[in-house]
């Protein structure tokens, strides 16, 4: 297992260079930086099955809004280089904007389809459509046999499978479950934006999510389910809802009995927020 520091790239030149002399199998975690322990557990969780890991650190400027923040979104590379070394990360592609689009915002960007218009596409309009435009980027670039994203974005998740499946696109896509604090809160790098007053009404997601699940283990329908979470969440007047719903595992309709994913977005103060959790419909 690697221990050394991590190699950083910034060019696509110097990847194609480093990635060459990669044998074995080799994954791709790939992240927009402001790194903590949930980004550590999907690097720890590739190289237990790869002999090497690339680490990508790109904030995407095509999936952020007019309205949303970019300029805002936290840059911290040197201590984003302290823990890809901690995981055993051996090569870190960290371009600027330029380097990723030289021509300018890509003309040619992939349509999600449907699902990608839902949840957080509603929300977040063209979201979707920048993310997997530079996930596929990314994957043409890295070239990895295994790639790992987190549960906690969970419709992302869902979306790249189906791409890398739809498009034949040559690589296994892992999904490994939330890291959360031990008082439930999933962790995000927009936690920090998160006074401590806010941090304390931004549990009532995860509290919501299990009663949700408490409901539906004790025999609870579907509709029972949503709403024992609904008033959970409702009760705390710092969170504004955006949607909560109760899926099948692929967000296709939720079946009656069986596994299902319940799915949350709030607004805290300022901060957007999602969570997500298994469920299963007794």
């Amino acid at each position: 297992m690697t221990t050394s520091e991590p190699r950083l790239v910034n060019t696509v030149a110097d990847l194609n260079g480093a990635r060459a002399k990669m044998t074995g199998r080799v994954a791709v975690v790939m992240t927009m930086g402001a790194l903590h322990d949930g980004h550590e557990s999907l690097m720890r969780a590739a190289r237990e099955r790869a002999d090497h890991l690339i680490v990508t650190i790109f904030v995407n400027p095509l999936q952020f809004g007019p309205n949303e923040d970019l300029d805002r979104y936290p840059r911290t590379l040197e201590s984003d280089l302290e823990i890809c070394a901690r995981a055993g990360v051996d090569l870190v592609f960290a371009p600027s904007a330029r380097e990723m689009y030289p021509d300018g915002p890509p003309q040619v960007r992939l349509n999600p389809g449907p699902l990608g218009e839902e949840l957080e596409g509603a929300s977040r309009p063209g979201f979707f459509h920048g993310v997997l435009t530079v996930v596929l980027k990314l994957l043409q670039l890295t070239r990895p046999d295994l790639a790992f994203f987190g549960e906690k974005d969970y419709q992302q998740l869902t979306l790249v499978t189906q791409m890398a499946r739809d498009l034949n696109v040559p690589v296994e896509v892992v999904g490994v479950p939330t890291v959360r604090e031990p008082d439930g809160l999933a962790l995000s790098s927009r936690n920090r934006y998160l006074s401590a007053g806010e941090r304390a009404s931004a549990l009532a997601l995860s509290a919501g999510l299990r009663t949700g699940a408490g409901t539906a283990a004790a025999g609870g329908s579907a509709a029972g389910a949503l709403a024992a979470a609904h008033a959970r969440i409702q009760d705390e007047p710092g969170v504004r809802l955006d949607y909560l719903v109760l899926l099948a595992p692929d967000l296709g309709p939720a079946p009656e009995h069986g596994p299902a994913r319940m799915l949350v977005a709030a607004r805290v103060g300022t901060t957007r927020l999602i969570d997500n959790i298994p469920i299963e419909l007794s």
